[in-house]
């Protein structure tokens, strides 16, 4: 099966370091891309299981992955590390990710021709075993398609007013509970007396 989270042989090996590290910390590895050249860069995208990743998180995953990194010491040449928040229009890169976000518009690129064409957009109407089915524009009419997840090259959720207001709705919904205000509680049983 490909896999969109790490596409190269170097991109394989460094999320097999980084993927306990991140999961370690309770995050989950969206993608990861080793960007060559001059001034390398490994841009790592994580997230919460529950979405909702904030800078403070991206800067602990990159302390912690900088010390997997130089203990494995797996990149030979000079790199810059990049964590970041997957953003808005967030790439799908596990089979997962077609069912949390069904009912949203995507846009889906397969490494092969399936009937004529390799890019499909439409709006995402979840898993069926290891197909991803998506709803696209076909001859004027609706039609919904699967495309095997082992098909796909790229996948990523198209910006929309939609996406928008439910992004928004879950920071809301994140930011509305303060883990500081139950610091002071008090956990120990009560006692009978």
């Amino acid at each position: 099966m490909t896999d969109l989270i790490a596409k190269t042989a170097i991109d394989r090996r460094l999320a097999e370091i980084v993927t306990p590290v991140i999961e370690g910390l309770g995050f989950e590895l969206v993608r990861l891309r080793l960007q060559g050249g001059k001034n390398a860069t490994l841009q790592i995208m994580a997230d919460r299981p529950e979405g909702g990743i904030v800078v403070d998180d991206c800067a602990e995953i990159s302390t912690a992955v900088s010390a997997a990194l130089d203990v494995e010491d797996p990149i030979e040449e000079r790199y810059n590390l990049e964590v970041s928040s997957p953003g808005i229009d967030r790439p799908l890169t596990r089979l997962k990710d077609f069912d949390i976000w069904e009912g949203y518009e995507a846009k889906i690129e397969t490494s092969e021709m399936i009937d004529t064409r390799k890019r499909f957009k439409g709006i995402l109407r979840g898993t069926e075993g290891s197909e991803v089915l998506i709803e696209i524009e076909e001859q004027g009419e609706q039609v919904v398609i699967g495309l095997q997840f082992d098909w796909l090259a790229d996948a990523k959720l198209v910006l929309t007013d939609e996406l928008i207001a439910e992004m928004l709705r879950q920071k809301k919904a994140t930011d509305s509970i303060d883990e500081t205000d139950f610091d002071d509680i008090d956990e120990s049983p009560e006692e009978d007396t």
